[in-house]
């Protein structure tokens, strides 16, 4: 009996916990995009620059909305 409590709570409670972590892992690599290409030749040292994709393509669509707001109001 672990930390005091049956083997079968302790097990579920183990298991509850593995999927909330790989749940919230999941729910962070949706919102980041991170890019999984790997390059053919790797960038030499202070070369490499990361951005956050799932950042970049949300800002951009927010820019084209204001754009297209814009263009609803001139007509």
């Amino acid at each position: 009996m672990p930390a005091g409590v049956s083997w079968s709570r302790y097990m579920r409670m183990f298991g509850a916990s593995i999927l909330s972590m790989f749940a919230g892992a999941q729910v962070v690599h949706q919102y980041y995009l991170p890019d999984l290409s790997i390059p053919e030749i790797p960038p030499k040292p202070g070369e490499l620059q990361t951005e956050l994709q799932g950042y970049k393509i949300r800002e951009e669509a927010a820019a084209a909305f204001k754009q297209f707001k814009a263009q609803q109001k001139v007509d």
